[in-house]
């Protein structure tokens, strides 16, 4: 079980700070300075809760029932109460700051859910709270004044990408508490950007885990179509400077979608690296055609991947009877870091995570495929990919899902992975462009 610290007052204590994310490195939480919460006092305007009260409050302001129906019960008749954007109050960034406790100190069943082998915490499992937690603040912040008390809220909230992620050196332990906090810290009309940190409990203090920025979008209430939300009315100076980091985040990362890789032809630089590539690979004694070579110390890309395909379940499954995102998370980061340690021979730790998009929902009776492939590599680095593909079991067909993007390191350097083709040389190049991002070298 959780423990979550909610809000009774409209205002964090004067012990609580914000995360604020230095607008000089936008888009990046490398160089973002960290502002540790202070122990909240027994005098501080929380109280102490179970996450499965926090998720039948979201189930109940929903309308949500318990149960599996492969059928949801319809929301339609709430799509009359969404509000205008001119009909919602602008809101505090302290107003959506809520915090959770994961007491594994104290519960033995809930460490054997977050322990790995070596008894550390199993990342995967984090990153799926905080894609929870992330839902949670979105609830926080959103408030319809003119919403009649009897009526269920008329939204729904989905993750459309998650921030460039980086980890502390902090060896996380499965028999101490993790605490999980956030707010909102810029919105569009329908979009949130929310700010998430983990710490552990370390001799009677707090440690930073990692934090990461995930942008919600909030919808009507059956996922049709965008709804509005709350504006932000900064409180404070340090509200200031967080929101307008949010609208250069927004922008950066505007930019960088366009020049994917996919989208626009590679650099001169790059042209020029893919050259040395093909120079690299191609024997010096024959100009036959499609003849590679393996330099010492390498390994081709087309041999460096691992798969899964699994079945999804309705455990899995948000009020949509959609795979919940968190879920994806967990699965392909826990597959990402299989594929860094057979490619590395020894257990890699995870560095950063550039960026997960959602391109696509995904059903609850859905065979997910799951490939991790090491893209690029430099000195102790591995950078993963990893695809999920939506399988059609009457037909074979795949459709892509969603794309995750890992940065591992080994404790020594590690065989150099080359693209054996012209596609596979597009994703090297990828590669390459979200590790140096990933570690602010770009």
């Amino acid at each position: 079980m959780f423990k979550i610290l909610l809000k009774t007052g409209g205002r964090m204590a004067n012990s609580q700070k914000l995360l604020l994310p230095q607008c000089n490195s936008i888009g990046s939480l490398l160089t973002q300075r960290y502002i540790g919460l202070q122990k909240k006092s027994d005098n501080d305007h929380y109280y102490a809760g179970t996450m499965s009260d926090v998720q039948a409050e979201i189930m109940k302001r929903l309308g949500l029932e318990i149960g599996y129906s492969p059928v949801p019960k319809t929301r339609e008749h709430l799509l009359k109460y969404e509000p205008k954007i001119a009909d919602l109050p602008p809101r505090s960034m302290q107003d959506s700051f809520t915090s959770v406790i994961i007491p594994l100190s104290a519960d033995k069943s809930l460490q054997d859910r977050y322990v790995a082998f070596l008894g550390h915490i199993r990342l995967g499992r984090l990153m799926e709270d905080m894609d929870m937690f992330a839902v949670w603040v979105c609830h926080q912040h959103v408030n319809v004044p003119a919403l009649p008390a009897d009526v269920h809220l008329p939204y729904t909230f989905v993750t459309i990408l998650v921030d460039k992620v980086t980890f502390s050196d902090v060896r996380t332990r499965a028999t101490e508490d993790i605490r999980m906090s956030g707010h909102v810290s810029w919105v569009g009309r329908s979009s949130m950007e929310i700010v998430v940190w983990l710490e552990q409990k370390e001799n009677g203090s707090w440690r930073k885990i990692t934090r990461a920025l995930f942008l919600m979008a909030a919808r009507n209430a059956t996922n049709t179509g965008a709804a509005p939300v709350n504006p932000i009315k900064p409180a404070t100076d340090e509200e200031k400077k967080i929101l307008d980091g949010g609208e250069e985040r927004k922008k950066l990362r505007q930019k960088l979608q366009a020049s994917s890789i996919f989208k626009v032809e590679p650099n001169d630089f790059e042209q020029s690296l893919m050259y040395d590539l093909y120079k690299r690979t191609t024997p010096q004694t024959t100009i036959e055609l499609n003849k590679r070579v393996l330099p010492p110390n390498c390994r081709w890309m087309s041999d460096s991947y691992v798969v899964n395909t699994m079945a999804s379940y309705p455990e899995n499954r948000n009020a949509h009877n959609k795979v919940f995102g968190g879920f994806l998370m967990r699965n392909a980061l826990e597959i990402s870091w299989v594929g860094a340690n057979l490619y590395c021979k020894n257990r890699p730790k995870l560095e950063h995570i550039c960026d997960i998009s959602f391109e696509k929902p995904v059903s609850v009776n859905s065979f997910i495929k799951m490939t991790a492939y090491v893209v690029y590599t430099e000195v102790n680095y591995v950078q993963m990919m990893t695809v999920a593909d939506i399988i059609d079991s009457s037909t074979g067909n795949q459709l892509t899902s969603n794309v995750f993007y890992y940065t591992f390191s080994a404790s020594d350097e590690v065989p150099e992975v080359l693209p054996r083709s012209y596609h596979e040389t597009m994703w090297y190049i990828h590669g390459r462009r979200k590790f140096k991002y990933a570690l602010g070298l770009e």
